[in-house]
């Protein structure tokens, strides 16, 4: 369990770093859709709601969908 929250905390450093430093913009939306999917993941392994992740996780998506369409 522990090496598990350990892998997502990385990941989710990981998607933070490709939504600050993308040298593409399209890169940061893949940032920040990894982030928020490790996130929500995050919040399912320490027993948070079923429910609240996936309005989080859609929130997140959204924002994504939102920046992409912005650059096109």
């Amino acid at each position: 369990m522990a090496y598990l929250v350990f892998f997502l905390g990385v990941c989710f450093v990981l998607g933070g770093l490709a939504v600050a430093s993308n040298p593409s913009p399209y890169y940061g939306v893949v940032g920040l859709v990894l982030a928020s999917v490790v996130g929500c993941g995050a919040g399912l392994v320490l027993f948070c709601s079923n429910f609240c992740m996936l309005r989080m996780f859609c929130f997140c998506l959204a924002q994504g969908f939102v920046d992409f369409l912005w650059l096109l």
